[in-house]
């Protein structure tokens, strides 16, 4: 109950315009929020890099009201490639679709996503978004992996869909970085039981390592803090003889640390996703329905 109220706070306008006003409600999300500017966000990027964590940053933000916001996110994004280049930063950038312009034109946000891949240094990750949305990400993403073969993409485990899609793409030896989702779907389109999302999400965990370690190119990027999860992984990886650096672990940045800094010292790879904007509330919400535990997190402070 608690995990869909906080999905339909997520996608409530009102709540999103009034909610980030409040110097408590900001206060509540430091932890999880590197920053509301790009700069705040590398500086973290940075800092993280001390202690062999490298990063990925997104500028968050979703409902657009034309093309022409969509064109000065893609100017935003190439002024980041720049900054990241010349700090020489090993940080990926991840872009939403509907940011760069989806639901206007699938063809000019493709040409946004081209761009970006060719004016980049380092991989561009592929954000998956609502189930409605599945369809014409995958084609964007085979478009733009014909043109750049490190472009990445995400798939989520709790789409029912997503195992036949995985089974599609792994011919074209794609980047992968499987989360679990936090979208409110219908159970008709999503399963609708913990369980039976991780039980897919070992499933397609198992496709990508095995995919990897039967010579494949792509990037198996694993994107849990469930310890089940990391632990099933790790074991995976070791019954197919898949060294440490032929897979990856990406994580929240604020979720976890102490998992995190165990990861890095172990000698895994672990990329921190830097989320950084002032359009921070549905994002916000999501990752608080991900994961209930960190409601309590945010109560102690708001207490404080």
């Amino acid at each position: 109950m608690l995990g869909k109220a906080l999905l339909w706070a997520s996608s409530n306008p009102l709540l999103a315009q009034r909610l980030p006003r409040y110097a408590f409600v900001k206060r509540a999300t430091r932890r999880f929020l590197a920053g509301e500017t790009l700069d705040e966000a590398l500086n973290e990027a940075a800092r993280l890099a001390d202690s062999s964590i490298t990063g990925t940053t997104t500028l968050l933000g979703e409902d657009l009201e034309s093309e022409e916001e969509a064109d000065a996110v893609l100017e935003h994004y190439l002024g980041a490639l720049t900054s990241i280049n010349e700090r020489g930063l090993d940080v990926e950038i991840s872009v939403k679709p509907t940011q760069l312009g989806l639901d206007f034109s699938v063809d000019r946000t493709q040409e946004r996503i081209v761009r970006l891949v060719e004016a980049s240094a380092n991989p561009v990750w592929i954000d998956m978004e609502g189930s409605g949305r599945v369809d014409a990400t995958l084609d964007i993403y085979r478009s733009v992996l014909a043109k750049r073969s490190d472009a990445g993409l995400c798939l989520q485990s709790y789409l029912h869909r997503t195992k036949a899609d995985l089974e599609t793409l792994l011919p074209l030896d794609p980047s992968i970085r499987l989360v679990k989702g936090a979208y409110n779907e219908p159970a008709s389109v999503a399963f609708s039981k913990k369980g039976e999302v991780d039980q897919n999400f070992v499933c397609l965990t198992k496709m990508l390592l095995s995919a990897r370690a039967s010579g494949g190119k792509g990037r198996p990027v694993i994107g849990s803090h469930d310890p089940r999860m990391v632990g099933e992984t790790t074991r995976l990886a070791y019954e197919l003889n898949l060294k440490k650096g032929n897979y990856e672990f990406a994580m929240l940045y604020g979720i976890d640390r102490a998992q995190q800094g165990r990861l890095a010292r172990g000698r895994h790879k672990i990329r921190v996703l830097l989320s950084y904007g002032p359009a921070w509330f549905p994002w916000y919400m999501r990752r608080l329905a991900e994961r209930p535990a960190n409601v309590l997190f945010v109560l102690k402070q708001l207490i404080r």
